[in-house]
């Protein structure tokens, strides 16, 4: 049975399933998507698909349930209040799902669950993710420099996040 986490205007959160790991496996693996992610092997994700804390999700359109993309959420279990979006992975670009995907997560997170803060890392040649992301309140935090290797190259890291009164501020403005 489907478990619909979140939904918004044109978006909605569903909890996946192990019937949704090869949709997982091709997004993640598609050239313009796998180099701006350390991409996992299906073992990984099957074991992280729904464990204490952590969650894998299915961005789908609420009308058509086409899958445009999937989430990987960590920290759910923080004691401090801190929620982790380690993937945020869209396969259809060009639609604006890139924000309406933040705006869901921002209020899943602050409305909904409670949380203080809300975090992600980006590789810093993700122009395209860093412009969605700080269009939507994220902050830069950090930048670990040449933090990981991939293909033989060092590559750096920005930690982005948001704090729940950054985020109730926006939404007084809005």
């Amino acid at each position: 049975m489907e478990k619909i986490i979140k939904t918004g205007k044109r978006l909605q959160f569903r909890q996946a399933e192990p019937a949704d790991m090869d949709y997982i496996m091709e997004v993640e693996y598609k050239p313009e998507n796998a180099k701006y992610v350390i991409p996992y092997t299906r073992e990984i994700h099957m074991f992280t698909l729904n464990t204490p804390g952590a969650v894998h999700l299915i961005i789908e359109t609420t009308d058509t349930h086409e899958k445009v993309g999937f989430l990987m959420i960590a920290g759910l279990d923080n004691p401090s209040k801190e929620i982790e979006w380690t993937r945020i992975i869209l396969d259809v670009k060009g639609r604006g799902y890139g924000h309406e995907t933040l705006q869901m997560l921002k209020s899943w997170a602050f409305d909904d669950l409670k949380f203080h803060r809300a975090w992600l890392d980006c590789k810093d040649h993700n122009a395209r993710a860093l412009h969605v992301y700080e269009s939507e309140g994220l902050v830069r935090e950090a930048l670990l420099r040449e933090t990981i290797l991939t293909d033989g190259v060092y590559e750096n890291l920005i930690i982005l996040a948001i704090l729940d009164r950054e985020y109730f501020a926006m939404q007084k403005k809005n």
